[in-house]
């Protein structure tokens, strides 16, 4: 039977709409079968991720945020921390997100509040962290992958005075812990005496790791009490250090300025 012309015609201005429609139920589930105010094609819109900006000469050194990141002591990840509380879609003149997260989670800092509660009510926050210790020249070392920082393994990477910021590269990122939604114990950190021969022997002011803690799981308190003791000495945990060479760059590292919490998100970058 022929198709009248009209009918055929009607069909395809139609699937446009049905494409949109189906594409909108995917991006947003909640809302089934609307489509973009503008009318584009959304499948067509797809952003560019990146780790590596300007040839090779940025490296973003902080995790995504993702349901399926690690938290502390949790097998689940953090979970759904992340929402729409006012959608376009619902008439809202805008998308506005929310969100609710423990402030040590992903890339994040330590500050001496963190486990001195006399720091806590004194008001040493993340607001009052010095952004000249956070950002600057850094090496970037890789520590032996079969034992946790201890005052061995400190005296055995030879880093010389004067270094002031030091990123620790360890098992951790070879085990890909940070991608790993489970909490893992076992990953590489500082012992008490590794903690208390850096902060006697050296003068690094910022250390770096790549996993929630730079703490073992062992020593976890004895660990930052040493490092948060005078107040000097800055902590970021959770770094992405995966495919970047050892060696000196400069690194920029911005906490949020959370007025009254010990601990934030921070985004951390090296440059080449």
């Amino acid at each position: 039977m022929a198709v009248p012309p009209l009918f055929f015609l009607l069909t395809l201005l139609s699937l446009p709409s049905l494409l949109i429609s189906a594409a909108a139920s995917d991006a947003y589930p909640s809302i089934p079968g609307t489509a973009p105010i503008d009318g584009g094609f959304t499948d067509e819109l797809k952003p560019i991720r990146r780790e590596v900006y300007g040839e090779g000469k940025i490296y973003d050194i902080s995790h995504r945020y993702t349901p399926e990141m690690p938290s502390w002591d949790s097998s689940e990840g953090i979970g759904r921390f992340l929402w729409l509380a006012a959608s376009m879609k619902n008439g809202s003149l805008a998308n506005n997100s929310e969100m609710k997260i423990p402030t040590h989670t992903g890339t994040h800092v330590d500050s001496p509040g963190h486990v001195y509660d006399k720091y806590y009510d004194a008001g040493f926050d993340v607001d009052s962290l010095d952004l000249q210790v956070l950002n600057g020249l850094a090496f970037l070392v890789d520590v032996p992958k079969d034992k946790n920082i201890t005052a061995e393994v400190m005296k055995s990477l030879h880093i010389p005075k004067g270094v002031s910021r030091v990123l620790f590269r360890t098992l951790n990122t070879d085990r890909r812990l940070m991608f790993k939604k489970e909490f893992d114990t076992s990953y590489v950190g500082f012992m008490k005496d590794g903690a208390q021969w850096l902060v006697d022997n050296t003068d690094i002011k910022l250390v770096g790791i790549d996993y929630l803690s730079v703490a073992a799981y062992d020593d976890l308190i004895p660990s930052h009490l040493v490092f948060l003791k005078d107040r000097e000495t800055i902590l970021v945990e959770g770094l992405k250090l995966d495919g970047v060479k050892a060696g000196l760059y400069s690194v920029h590292c911005l906490p949020l300025r959370l007025v009254g919490a010990e601990g934030s998100p921070i985004r951390c970058i090296l440059i080449d």
